[in-house]
């Protein structure tokens, strides 16, 4: 068996072999119509993820090409309201300031955001509202229905970031009244990194900026997915293509209700071993929001360290997270996305009681309340 590291960090995720191997063919005509029918089923399968019945259109680039493509092509010198509670709504103020007239509603990271707030930029004339829905850096879940109820209220375009919670948890963008919405493809999906899929409503092409960005202009795909054979207006990623072609595959053999389900049952599972461990959680959540479905923020505990944590479980082969920026050293996540099972968890969880108790903490039994979880 080769000796692989087993990565339980929010992406990139372990790629299933068969996922693997569809990047090892020989290369093909991105013109032709094998490629054009490949890219055609992916993004079938893929807006069955999203929750849509818009256009979508697949990006050689990675997430963040995808959360620059959404606000290069409708913010341009627009007034954008970002809502910040964790590493990537911070993100999307950044990309947001290349092109438009930011506010950022922060709130501190892992806690919820000002709705109240948000509704008063909007009355004031918001033109468009950025919100990350699953922020990994705090094992946060954002109120995507709830904001996009108030984009609609005030005629706002409603940007969504659903890079790590689409494939792995319940994303109904047309329902929530999301206008466009990404994804990344190396994580719920279980592909290779590098590939972003951009998700885009009829509100949002009636407002298409006039001024576009070459590479990133959404306008060129369409024209492009529009041809037969479906094309790229560039060249694309054709390996990179046709592993998501194979993830998506698996993704409709194995259900997407039962996935969403495995997700979160893998989440619930890490939750109940923090509880039994007496591990605080980190987020801070309340009615509209909730902890991530894809991957757990931990406190660690007093007396611990991120080297001794971390650095143990990963003399084991298994790969967690640590904090970002002032989190550094202070929390410590774990990621239950793509196609990982109870095995990845068990053996994650076992590593990180022995690490606790190494270290001097009193860690509970974690590993039986996660069993019976994933069990259950």
């Amino acid at each position: 068996m080769e000796n692989e590291p087993l990565l339980m960090i929010p992406g990139p995720v372990p790629i299933p072999q068969r996922v693997r191997a569809a990047m090892t063919r020989q290369a093909i005509n991105h013109r032709g119509p094998e490629f054009g029918a490949a890219y055609a089923d992916t993004v079938r399968v893929l807006k069955t993820l999203f929750g849509t019945e818009s256009d979508l259109y697949i990006i050689s680039g990675s997430g963040s090409a995808g959360m620059e493509a959404a606000v290069a092509n409708f913010g341009r010198d627009k007034r954008i309201v970002s809502l910040v509670n964790g590493k990537f709504g911070e993100r999307f103020a950044k990309i947001g300031a290349r092109y438009g007239t930011v506010t950022a509603l922060e709130s501190e990271w892992g806690t919820p955001l000002d709705l109240a707030a948000l509704e008063q930029e909007l009355e004031a004339g918001a033109e468009i509202v950025t919100m990350v829905h699953n922020e990994t850096s705090a094992g946060i879940k954002n109120p995507a229905p709830e904001v996009g109820k108030l984009a609609r209220k005030y005629d706002a375009l409603f940007v969504m970031d659903g890079i790590t919670s689409i494939g792995g948890d319940e994303v109904l963008m047309d329902k929530w009244g999301v206008d466009v919405a990404v994804v990344g493809s190396q994580k719920c999906l279980a592909a290779p990194a590098g590939l972003a899929a951009i998700a885009i409503g009829e509100r949002a092409w009636d407002r298409i900026c006039d001024k576009r960005p070459f590479y990133l202009d959404l306008a060129a795909y369409k024209k492009s997915g529009s041809s037969t054979p479906m094309e790229t207006p560039y060249t694309p990623a054709v390996p990179l293509f046709l592993a998501l072609h194979e993830a998506c595959k698996m993704i409709e053999e194995e259900g997407i209700a039962a996935r969403i389900a495995r997700h979160r049952r893998m989440a619930e599972s890490v939750r109940a071993a923090a509880k039994a461990w007496g591990v605080e959680l980190f987020p801070k959540i309340d009615e509209h929001h909730a902890y991530s479905n894809t991957a757990t923020a931990m406190r660690i505990p007093d007396g611990v360290t991120d080297k001794d944590l971390r650095g143990t479980v990963k003399k084991f082969g298994i790969e967690i997270a640590g904090g970002q920026d002032h989190l550094k050293g202070k929390i410590f996540r774990i990621g239950t996305m793509g196609s990982v099972g109870a095995q990845e968890i068990l053996a994650t969880l076992a590593a990180v009681q022995f690490a606790l108790r190494k270290s001097g903490f009193a860690a509970g039994d974690g590993l039986e309340a996660a069993a019976e979880v994933l069990l259950g």
